[in-house]
């Protein structure tokens, strides 16, 4: 009998362009929390300045503003992590709680949903 191994998002793999010299990527503080897949939408904590999973019904976290990079473990404290804040084309299809508002969102980061 085969062993069939299911493989989940890879790094980077929603990306379809960046613009040159590292301009749309930074170092973000995800904050504490459960584990997170490459693509993740993510919004930031304006009294914080943490980011975490975009989530359009919390106070705190509704208005997309980056994509993760790569894949995240269960956080007991914030740590500094890649993503996409600018500057960028992705695939919508790979990218994980993509919603209208979160697309018209990333629009105004000029981060493009294909």
């Amino acid at each position: 009998m085969q062993n069939i191994r299911i493989q989940g998002p890879r790094t980077a793999a929603f990306l379809l362009s960046v613009g040159n010299a590292g301009i749309s990527m930074d170092t973000i503080t995800l904050a504490a929390g459960a584990a997170l897949l490459p693509g993740q939408l993510l919004a930031q904590n304006s009294k914080t300045k943490q980011y975490d999973k975009y989530d359009p019904a919390s106070a705190d976290y509704k208005k997309a503003v980056a994509v993760l990079y790569a894949p995240q473990p269960e956080r007991l404290q914030p740590e500094s992590v890649a993503a996409v804040t600018r500057l960028a084309e992705v695939h919508g299809g790979q990218l994980l709680g993509l919603d209208d508002a979160a697309r018209a969102s990333l629009a105004g980061q000029f981060i493009i949903v294909r």
